[in-house]
């Protein structure tokens, strides 16, 4: 039995959830987790290396590594193929002292999102 995955602090969810294909000609639709958004976002928006996102999202530098890889394959598929691309689910707890840069504020947090991933609680 694998062990259960721990979750993954993002600062927040994003505002916008969905983008289509301005065309109305989707192919299919991509789910990007809210964790893959996070690592997208600290590393490639942010300007964060992995070991820097890696101490922010409370995980490994290999975690980090492997959550990009999929998140940044996930948002390359949705665009050469025309796929609407949905953010949801993950495994993420949200800390609001994460937003970006080292500025901090604190709030609750959540858990476990979405079906398919360790500890799920709907």
């Amino acid at each position: 039995m694998p062990r259960p995955k721990r979750p993954r602090c993002i600062g927040a969810p994003p505002v916008v959830t969905e983008f289509s294909p301005r065309e109305g000609q989707e192919k299919g639709e991509v789910v990007l987790s809210f964790e893959e958004f996070e690592a997208v976002r600290l590393i490639d928006y942010d300007g964060l290396d992995q070991g820097q996102a890696a101490g922010i999202m409370n995980v490994s530098r290999q975690t980090v590594g492997r959550i990009l890889r999929t998140g940044r394959f996930k948002l390359t598929k949705a665009i050469v193929e025309s796929c609407r691309l949905k953010l949801s689910g993950g495994c993420y707890k949200i800390d609001e002292t994460i937003t970006g840069r080292g500025r901090h504020r604190r709030r609750r947090g959540g858990g476990c999102r979405g079906p398919g991933h360790g500890g799920y609680n709907p």
